[in-house]
């Protein structure tokens, strides 16, 4: 691999980023799916798929975007990933129910909710959760 590719997956942001969006797009996949189905209102949608999305999320930034598994353990990283999820959760909704009571379109609001809790949980992860 070229040394441009090559330190672009190692540079820890753009790898976060990668993680993100993925967890992003399985989140907005969820929430389609439970409000389209009519098995849940949007703003409870988009709680669970912020929810079950976390849980990747916390894998793939264990391993992936962190590296943790060579200095880190679980036990550590786990239950700091909890609060900072629980914030998240409750970022993500507030943003979601506050855009969507103006915008009147749940996916719209669930992006201007991922762009309000991408900056939240970055934060946390890097000087908290993930800290050398």
């Amino acid at each position: 691999m070229s040394a441009t590719i090559m330190n672009f997956w190692n540079d820890r942001l753009c790898r976060f980023l990668l993680v993100g969006g993925t967890a992003t797009l399985l989140q907005m996949l969820l929430l389609v799916f439970l409000v389209e189905m009519e098995l849940m209102n949007p703003v409870m949608a988009s709680a669970t798929s912020y929810v079950i999305s976390a849980f990747y999320n916390y894998i793939a930034n264990f391993y992936f975007t962190f590296s943790a598994r060579e200095n880190k353990r679980h036990t550590e990283t786990a239950p700091k990933f909890v609060v900072v999820s629980v914030i998240g959760v409750a970022t993500n909704t507030l943003a979601f129910a506050t855009a969507n009571h103006f915008l009147n379109f749940y996916a719209a609001s669930q992006v201007v909710a991922v762009f309000v809790t991408l900056l939240v949980n970055y934060l946390l992860h890097k000087f908290w959760i993930y800290r050398s």
